[in-house]
């Protein structure tokens, strides 16, 4: 009898289910971040690219 209720109150326990939900939701926030991440990393450099070229052929003159 002491088994059952041992087993009826290990079954009931719930401290961990929230920590367990934590966990399970911060690390796919964390997996669809990199997703994000590496999909707009090639965009991203690529404008980057275009800009450094457009400025390196920009001329100042000086007025004179």
């Amino acid at each position: 009898m002491k088994l059952f209720k041992l087993m009826k109150t290990f079954r009931n326990d719930e401290d961990g289910a929230v920590t367990v939900d934590w966990v399970v939701l911060t690390a796919a926030i964390v997996g669809l971040g990199i997703a994000i991440l590496t999909t707009v990393q090639t965009g991203t450099q690529t404008l980057a690219d275009n800009i450094s070229s457009e400025l390196a052929d920009i001329t100042v003159s000086n007025g004179q």
